[in-house]
């Protein structure tokens, strides 16, 4: 076991484990630590904590000490200068011509770096555009192409469940999010209800997938023939959470339905389910396309974690 302390860089970073040494550390408060980068600003978000150590990449780097007035002074030095780095990076984006969209600006605690983020479309040739920004800032400078989540966990805002963006307040890594899950879930497929405020697929979706995925296996497919006490019908909808089933039974030209548990019925002959959505799962075919484009740029699209 290793004792650690966890800090974060930005309130919807990731948090990062370092040695605290014999600093007394507290919840909240400001520290300089060592990075593969140089010295940084951050915020104690774990002041005390043993974990395992193979949970811990090798060398655990070292808080170095708690912010000071100095310290604190260059911080927020740093953050003033960050509005004019802005206003620069967009002038010079339209001087070049090129088609991207400025997220955020980050000034390095030392001043050894700023760092651009962007959001655009495919990739960009920014290597004319660099040499400009260095010449103007006198400092190294790095452009860091990121995707609409990651635009949006930094702006922030309220998901439709009317809470803060999970994003935002607690999500460190974006974890693929398919279609399929929303099916499993018996959740309309309507692009306007699944997708999240950057436009893709809702993060929440993941959440409970694996509950869902152990209870589906015990459970007939929609379209199973099923023996209960009141005779031999077919299984028409699912509540996959109360394992219960909607059974169709035909009686002559009747048609009628009731519901049951599934441990009180028999599988007497269940069927292969395609997950593939297709037209008779959504209400128009225009849905159909914007969900198969959801679903690709999901797949494809880098999260800032990637670069």
């Amino acid at each position: 076991m290793r004792k650690i302390t966890g800090v974060k860089f930005k309130k919807t970073g990731k948090t990062y484990y370092f040695d605290p040494l014999d600093f007394k550390l507290e919840k909240e408060m400001n520290v300089i630590v060592d990075t593969a980068m140089g010295e940084e600003f951050g915020e104690v978000v774990i002041p005390f904590k043993e974990v395992e150590d193979d949970k811990i990449t090798e060398p655990l780097k070292k808080v170095i000490r708690i912010v000071n007035d100095k310290d604190r002074k260059m911080y927020k030095e740093n953050k003033a200068k960050e509005p004019e780095a802005k206003e620069i990076f967009e002038k010079k984006v339209k001087e070049h011509g090129l088609k991207m969209k400025l997220v955020e600006v980050e000034y390095k605690f030392d001043g050894s770096k700023v760092i651009f983020y962007f959001t655009a479309d495919g990739r960009i040739d920014f290597r004319e555009l660099v040499k400009d920004l260095a010449a103007i800032f006198k400092t190294r400078i790095e452009l860091r192409q990121i995707g609409v989540r990651d635009e949006v966990r930094r702006i922030g805002g309220c998901g439709v469940c009317g809470r803060e963006l999970c994003c935002t307040k607690f999500l460190n890594n974006f974890e693929t999010v398919s279609i399929k899950m929303a099916k499993e879930q018996n959740i309309s497929l309507n692009p306007s209800k699944i997708s999240g405020n950057c436009g893709r697929l809702m993060c929440c979706l993941k959440y409970e997938e694996c509950v869902y995925t152990d209870k589906i296996k015990s459970l007939p497919k929609v379209g199973a023939t099923v023996k209960t006490e009141d005779g031999v019908g077919e299984v028409v909808s699912i509540e996959t959470l109360k394992e219960r089933l909607r059974i169709k039974f035909k009686d002559g030209e009747d048609t009628f339905f009731k519901k049951y548990d599934a441990k009180d019925v028999t599988v007497l002959k269940d069927v292969e389910v395609d997950d593939k959505i297709t037209a008779k799962d959504v209400e128009n075919e225009e849905d159909l396309r914007e969900l198969e484009e959801l679903e690709k740029l999901d797949k494809t699209e880098k999260s800032e974690n990637d670069y």
